[in-house]
């Protein structure tokens, strides 16, 4: 006790299970280089890796203009490893040891002690880590310049030789015909070394991509390191109860367990399903259900569970659906299963599933052939995805099989908003893997306007309307009272009256024209449950508030003017993208989420220093008009800003221009002859 006193906690940290990377996330170990030099610094020049074995290879540019770089031992290696002639299968194309390679060997066998950790306000997040691989320099040059060095001796001591000397004897050679191979020396075999050797090597090399730290796509892959709750501990091996936490410590014996009546493998009562963990609660009843009301899920788990517990616990499992939860397609088909009808693979059934699920998020009914036309799987398949939620319908298709479930959607709108920000990067990997056109991305107009009247009854209309015409009565009589005080308080001694002002009294009936605007939203437009219009900080015909309109621009202002400081190039396309990775991270109810158009946005660079350039395309390009509209930050304050806006002037005079091209103009505007180097970090 005097130890606990003497030593106070100062801080508690949360601590979050990110899983996002899981199996995903190595950890490099490069070797020591001076103070000086980071790895920022370095070029990586490729990259490739064999992810069974787990081994890495790196190749690295060396700086042949720093001081410390001996340029005669480094033209030597580059002459002994390649010889006199220059081809492609050189090493060194430049004549000189302008690069090495790295190797990677696992510094641990067992990982799964080991985690990275991202610590953001006042929150701890923690990653498994797949992998520690150790890198270090490979010598391999070596053994190509040795290879050389003895074919050169061999070719002194031959000499030229004979026409007689060239001859080989005639010789008698044995044909034999090899045994049939046991069991147990096949077994011998394979537990070789030369075997293993062999299967090692026939594993193909997997070429990657190396992306900077401060590239977006790395920006983008950091923000997995976070637990996708954003805030809500989400993963319940980090949320236990007294009681389950001393279950953990002592568990039941083996012999309690065995008392109890087996039941088949695939029976789980609900006595015995209580008895679990409320995340796997859920999982198991949204992997049998695989639809579900939020509603129906509570009544499920019974009473006195915290819904918030719930709702961290879903997210999950399952995604939301026109408000309904529908179970993720990962949870339906682990990895390293395979599909019963055609044997596709569990990561191919997983996207193709997705795709359906997200065209529901569009529209209440889907077409089967589309689904098949675009995903390329087998029509067992495709049925079995739409039969875990949507209905077959007569000459019309699949309807998604619960109503649109308005109740939750108005209680939990930060849930709703998350979702739709999930479904989104959905989108976009959909997009990439099924080459998505705007016939797929857009619903068809008249299955919209079934479901609209499937949605809505008459008797729903009429209702709506006449709530209407009593909220404007009500309001025009506050206004009016409210114009009547105000005149009164600001002239007492006037005696104010109004004999020609009246409010418009309409009889409330049912023959009076209806006003169904409040209804145009309610099936068109549905993203994930939530409607265009929702929300008290939507912009109103393209405008936002007053009070909102400074304080939406300084934050918008900031983000682009950060941005740009990283990239200095950007399409209009890239840049949305971007910005909706950046709305992604802020937390519910951001000014930023009021709505912001695409010409708020291009306004704002130009206002913050940046031109579009206008870049001759070539009339023929697949671009989309996003992708063609390029901005770039003019001026940076730092000592590259003459080249790079020369450089801008050249790419809007065409769009693709030979390196010697830009060196030469660059040299002859900026008075000055640049370097290799230079040139690289103008262009990069």
């Amino acid at each position: 006790m005097a130890n606990e006193e003497d030593d106070p906690i100062i801080q508690e940290i949360d601590v979050f299970l990110a899983r996002s990377l899981l199996e995903k996330l190595y950890l490099f170990q490069y070797p020591i280089r001076p103070a000086s030099m980071t790895y920022d610094d370095v070029t990586h020049l490729s990259a490739k890796i064999k992810p069974k074995q787990q081994k890495v290879e790196l190749e690295m540019a060396i700086d042949t203009l720093n001081p410390n770089y001996c340029r005669s031992k480094g033209e030597q290696i580059a002459l002994n490893v390649d010889g006199t002639c220059t081809d492609e299968t050189s090493t060194y194309s430049s004549k000189l040891m302008d690069k090495q390679t790295f190797c990677s060997s696992q510094a641990a066998s067992n990982v799964s002690r080991y985690a990275a950790a991202v610590y953001k306000k006042g929150e701890l997040h923690l990653t498994p880590l797949h992998g520690i691989l150790q890198l270090r320099p490979s010598f391999t040059y070596l053994d190509k310049a040795d290879a050389k060095h003895r074919e050169r001796e061999a070719a002194n001591e031959g000499g030229d030789s004979s026409q007689d000397e060239a001859e080989d004897d005639v010789k008698q050679i044995t044909v034999r015909f090899s045994r049939p191979e046991t069991e147990q020396a096949r077994q011998r075999r394979v537990q070789s070394y030369e075997f293993l050797q062999k299967r090692q090597a026939e594993e193909h090399w997997v070429h990657l991509h190396y992306y900077g730290l401060k590239d977006s796509r790395s920006e983008h892959e950091r923000q997995y390191l976070f637990s996708q709750g954003h805030g809500l501990a989400e993963n319940t091996e980090l949320i236990k109860s007294p009681s389950e936490y001393l279950m953990m410590l002592m568990p039941p014996s083996v012999e309690e367990e065995n008392d109890k009546p087996m039941a088949p493998s695939n029976v789980l009562s609900m006595a015995q399903l209580r008895t679990l963990p409320l995340a796997d609660q859920i999982k198991i009843l949204m992997k049998n259900v695989k639809v579900m009301p939020f509603a129906n899920l509570m009544s499920l788990l019974g009473s006195g569970t915290d819904p918030t517990a719930v709702l961290r616990c879903v997210q999950q499992v399952a995604l939301l659906v026109q408000g309904n939860w529908v179970v993720k397609s990962d949870v339906l088909y682990p990895k390293d299963t395979s599909s019963p009808h055609s044997g596709v693979p569990a990561e191919v059934l997983c996207r193709g599933r997705d795709f359906v699920m997200w065209k529901f998020t569009q529209d209440r009914w889907v077409v089967r052939k589309e689904v098949a036309a675009v995903t390329k799987l087998c029509p067992e398949d495709v049925k079995d995805f739409l039969e875990h939620m949507s209905v077959a319908r007569i000459n019309k298709g699949w309807e998604f099989m619960l109503p649109y479930d308005e109740d939750f959607v108005k209680k939990h709108p930060d849930i709703v908003q998350r979702q739709q920000m999930l479904w989104m990067g959905i989108q976009a990997k959909l997009e990439k893997v099924y080459n998505l056109l705007k016939e797929h991305l857009t619903p068809k107009k008249q299955e919209a306007q079934s479901a609209h009247q499937l949605l809505v009854s008459g008797e729903q209309r009429v209702n709506m309307a006449k709530a209407k015409v009593k909220q404007n009565y009500g309001q025009l009589e506050k206004e009016f009272q409210k114009q009547k005080a105000e005149m009164k308080s600001n002239d007492p001694s006037a005696k104010t009256d109004f004999p020609n002002i009246r409010i418009k009294e309409e009889p409330v009936s049912v023959e009076e024209p209806m006003d169904t605007s409040a209804l145009e939203g309610l099936n068109n437009g549905l993203v994930n449950g939530l409607h265009p219009a929702q929300g008290s900080s939507e912009p109103v015909n393209g405008h936002l508030p007053g009070g909102c309109i400074d304080r939406v621009a300084q934050e918008l202002k900031a983000f682009v003017s950060s941005t740009f400081k990283k990239q200095f190039v950007l399409t209009l396309s890239e840049l949305k993208r971007l910005f909706n990775l950046h709305l992604a991270s802020l937390p519910p109810g951001h000014t930023l989420f009021s709505g912001i158009s695409d010409k708020m946005l291009q306004d704002m660079v130009l206002d913050t220093g940046c031109k579009q350039i206008l870049v001759p395309f070539p009339p023929q390009t697949a671009a989309s008009p996003d992708e063609l509209k390029v901005y770039a930050l003019w001026e940076a304050g730092d000592t590259y800003d003459q080249h790079r806006q020369v450089l801008l002037e050249i790419f809007s005079k065409n769009y693709r221009v030979r390196r010697n091209v830009i060196q030469n103009q660059l040299s002859q505007e900026c008075g000055e002859d640049l370097n290799k180097q230079e040139v690289d970090r103008v262009l990069k």
